[in-house]
């Protein structure tokens, strides 16, 4: 089971919503108008409300979501979702900052405020409620990692010459620094290094197809199949 991190994204007063999510495929499809798009499938089931936070008991409000299956669940997290009455083994666990307006206690059971509908502790976020086509949105993911790459393919440098009896310098960056002065590299220099693993953020993407247990996004997201992805509505 992946390590749980207390993930935090500031929301705006205007937006919408928010889900959590896992890339599944990218292909292509027609608009209405005949244009050919590049579109990204994300899969949202399982998806439900594992917690509210208030100021008042935490210092903040936030909602927190339950995201995809796993195994080997730490105690706590068990403990969590027990407590909001899940039975699925959920594997990612991240909160998301809200206003207190978003947030309504019914009966003495906290509830999440999207729109027209309230989403209670223990209940699941469904795509279909939250976003409709044409939607914008921001995703955000971790890029595929590639490992240690050299200055050309990580920094795109062009490499020495071809000719005049180079040898072994083609993809070499060539002078990394001055002599006397300042006498060292400085900071931030591009250099060869580990490449991906980021957390990359793509904005302004539009919904093309919502279901209740996916949605097909207009573009390309970050990330590998099956990469858990955080999208929130503009």
């Amino acid at each position: 089971m992946a390590p749980i991190w207390g993930f935090f994204i500031c929301l705006k007063k205007k937006m919408k919503g928010f889900i959590l999510g896992a890339k599944q495929d990218q292909s292509q499809t027609f608009s209405q108008n005949g244009e050919r798009i590049p579109v990204t499938r994300i899969s949202t089931a399982p998806c439900y409300v594992v917690g509210i936070h208030e100021t008042a008991t935490r210092g903040y409000n936030a909602v927190k979501l339950g995201f995809g299956t796993g195994h080997n669940m730490g105690k706590p997290a068990k403990g969590e979702l027990k407590k909001a009455g899940i039975t699925a083994p959920l594997r990612f666990l991240r909160e998301f900052r809200v206003s207190a307006d978003a947030i309504t206690e019914e009966n003495g059971k906290k509830a999440l405020v999207i729109g027209e509908t309230k989403v209670f502790i223990g209940e699941e976020v469904k795509p279909s409620i939250v976003f409709k086509a044409g939607d914008k949105i921001d995703v955000t993911g971790t890029s595929k990692g590639k490992g240690f790459q050299g200055v050309v393919r990580r920094h795109g440098f062009s490499g020495g010459p071809k000719t005049h009896g180079q040898s072994d310098r083609w993809r070499a960056p060539g002078s990394i620094g001055a002599g006397t002065t300042p006498g060292r590299i400085l900071k931030g220099k591009r250099m060869a290094g580990r490449m991906g693993g980021d957390r990359i953020t793509v904005k302004g993407l539009e919904v093309v197809e919502v279901k209740d247990t996916e949605m097909t996004v207009k573009g390309l997201v970050p990330g590998y199949r099956t990469g858990l992805l955080r999208i929130v509505a503009e």
